[in-house]
C-alpha cells in the first residue's frame, strides 16, 4: 500500500471510499464541496485492488490570529474490507508530514479520544482553543507541526461553512 497525493482522476474512487466507509454520503458530498470551495491537502492510500483510503485536511480560522495557519482533519475514511490494518494509522502519519511540508502550524480535529492521541493529538483546551461546535472537551484535538506555533493563542476554532451545512 501507498499513500500519495490525490489526483483529478480519483475523485470518484475517492468518494466511493468516503460512501463506503460511512453510513451517509454526508462526508464524501463534504469532501467534494470542500474540495471546490477552498484549499485542500487531500491524500488518498492505494493498494493492487485501487484506492482503499482517504483523508482531507481543510483550512480552519481562529479569529485574531492571522499568523498562524491552522487546517482540520476531516474526514479520514478506510474501505470497511481494509479498516483495522493501519491505513488510517498510515493515512494520519503522511498527512501529518504534508501538512508540515505546506507550512501547516497545527491541526485540529473532533474525533474519538482513544485513538488520535497515538500520534500526539492532546485536547485543545490545553492550548485555550475552543471548538465552534458543542463537542465534549476530550474529542476537540489539535497537534502542533510547528513547537509554540499555538503559544499565546487562544479561540473558538471555526470550520469551513460547508461543516455546519453538511448532514454530518
Amino acid at each position: 500500500m501507498r499513500v500519495r497525493d490525490e489526483q483529478p482522476a480519483d475523485i470518484e474512487a475517492v468518494r466511493a471510499v468516503n460512501t463506503a466507509a460511512f453510513e451517509t454520503h454526508a462526508e464524501a458530498d463534504l469532501v467534494d464541496r470542500l474540495r471546490r470551495e477552498t484549499e485542500t491537502i487531500s491524500l488518498v492510500a492505494e493498494d493492487s485492488h485501487g484506492i482503499v483510503g482517504h483523508i482531507l485536511f481543510s483550512p480552519v480560522t481562529l479569529p485574531g490570529h492571522d499568523d498562524v495557519r491552522i487546517v482540520g482533519l476531516a474526514p479520514v475514511a478506510v474501505i470497511p474490507e481494509r479498516q483495522r490494518q493501519g491505513v488510517g494509522s498510515a493515512l494520519i502519519r503522511r498527512g501529518m508530514e504534508t501538512c508540515t511540508q505546506s507550512g501547516v502550524d497545527a491541526i485540529v480535529l473532533v474525533g474519538h479520544p482513544e485513538y488520535y492521541p497515538r500520534f500526539g493529538f492532546q485536547p485543545a483546551s490545553r492550548f485555550a482553543l475552543r471548538c465552534e461546535y458543542d463537542v465534549p472537551d476530550d474529542v476537540f484535538m489539535a497537534l502542533q507541526l510547528r513547537p509554540g506555533a499555538l503559544a499565546g493563542k487562544s479561540g473558538l476554532i471555526h470550520y469551513h461553512h460547508a461543516f455546519a451545512e453538511s448532514n454530518l
